[in-house]
């Protein structure tokens, strides 16, 4: 049944059906042809993944980043992010990056980050010679960046699902938020001297200009600071922190900025109702798909199979994460979260490993699904706003995953990349 879902799925992508309704159609055989459930289950399904209480903040985040570009706030991240950024080769490229990590405090979902990048920067990088394929990819992996930095939504929804601190898992996730910007930037850097991508600007800002930058970014790069504080002290849930964030541009874009009218409020709203369509229309349709594979019972096959093979905590990890980005590859973020990792957490726990740091690895390996087929929903969001073919994306691709095996490398290699944070604050 798992193959024919999976031949139903690529034939549906080759004929041209739009990613959400191929996820809903390749699943069906398994409602029509097992007999073990009935066909009404799928439409529960779509209305079951949009009732997820944490699922609620995605809304209050988009309609905040949409409001941020209403407000000048992005405007002027994104000069700050230039003047850090913009001199080296691939200049706009590295600033897609750096922003990136400044918005992953803003956004809190990769989707809305590379959603928002897509159309920001994206056509940009188009004019200045960059190939489709080179960036979405440089897009899409850098939205990765959002699943480390607070306040990320897989990062609350492992929180809750497996009990752990979500205010260590927002602390553990900066340094390597960090890191993985730098190796990001590092591979960007290559990839642009490789195909002579020209920096966007053509000298070393002074320190004047950066710290002007600075202080005209405060009110957007502060954001980041008080939600730590406020989750930390319990002044407000991920959800009432998505709510705050839409007053807080608002205040900024009216009373501080002073650039938001009428005109762009209802821009802005009309755009987060577009956006959240997408998104959401995915997930519903991606939970069909991952309740197929859970009824098949995939998920905790591969598991217990995984789970005899040995005893030792470093194959026991290597076999999860090769677990994860398999499952990752068919399975929604928030499913496979919510499916999975119940799972493999007591395993990984049993043999010694700190949850706080499990936590960051398996959010980021879930999101590197999200950049592969078949159901990788950042990968699709980026493509389809740029108008790239997945084949094109994907041959772009290699360098970054490149760099991102680096990454997790050294994310196992030093758990205190991601724990020594957590343990100093808390």
């Amino acid at each position: 049944m798992v193959v024919l879902i999976a031949i139903l799925f690529a034939v549906f992508l080759i004929i041209g059906l739009p990613v959400a309704f191929a996820l809903a159609l390749a699943a069906i055989p398994v409602f029509t042809l097992s007999g073990t459930m009935p066909p009404t289950i799928v439409l529960q399904k779509m209305v079951t993944a949009t009732q997820n209480f944490p699922l609620l903040a995605v809304p209050f985040f988009i309609l905040a980043g949409n409001l941020m570009n209403a407000t000048g706030i992005t405007k002027r991240l994104v000069h700050f992010a230039g003047l850090l950024t913009g001199w080296m080769a691939g200049g706009l490229a590295h600033v897609s990056i750096a922003l990136s990590f400044m918005m992953g405090g803003i956004s809190g979902s990769a989707v809305a980050d590379a959603s928002m990048e897509a159309r920001l920067l994206g056509p940009s990088m188009l004019k200045e010679g960059y190939s489709k394929g080179t960036t979405a990819a440089i897009l899409a992996f850098g939205s990765i960046i959002t699943a480390t930095i607070p306040p990320s939504i897989g990062l609350i929804l492992f929180g809750f699902i497996n009990e752990v601190s979500i205010g260590r898992l927002f602390l553990a996730g900066i340094v390597p938020g960090i890191l993985l910007s730098l190796i990001l930037m590092g591979a960007t850097w290559l990839v642009a001297k490789h195909y002579g991508y020209a920096p966007e600007a053509h000298r070393i800002p002074s320190a004047r200009e950066v710290w002007a930058s600075f202080l005209d970014s405060a009110w957007a790069l502060a954001f980041p600071v008080i939600l730590i504080i406020g989750f930390r002290f319990g002044f407000f849930t991920a959800t009432e922190a998505g709510v705050f964030l839409v007053f807080y541009a608002l205040f900024v874009g009216t009373v501080v900025y002073r650039e938001l009218d009428a005109k762009r409020f209802y821009e802005a709203m009309c755009q987060s109702v577009t956006d959240l369509g997408m998104v959401m229309l995915l997930i519903m349709m991606a939970a069909v798909l991952g309740y197929a594979i859970t009824i098949e019972r995939v998920p905790q096959e591969i598991t217990a199979f995984v789970t005899t093979l040995t005893q030792e905590p470093m194959a026991i990890l290597a076999l999860v994460i090769l677990l994860l980005l398999v499952t990752g590859m068919f399975l929604e973020g928030a499913a496979n979260i919510l499916l999975v990792t119940p799972i493999v957490m007591p395993v990984l726990m049993n043999v010694g490993f700190d949850p706080v740091h499990m936590g960051i690895l398996i959010v980021l390996l879930i999101n590197i699904g999200g950049l592969t087929p078949p159901v990788g929903v950042i990968m699709f969001t980026v493509c389809g706003v740029l108008d790239c073919k997945t084949w094109a994306y994907s041959r772009a691709s290699v360098p970054f995953f490149l760099a991102l095996l680096l990454f997790m490398a050294l994310l196992v290699e030093f758990p205190a990349l991601s724990l020594a944070l957590p343990r100093a604050v808390m």
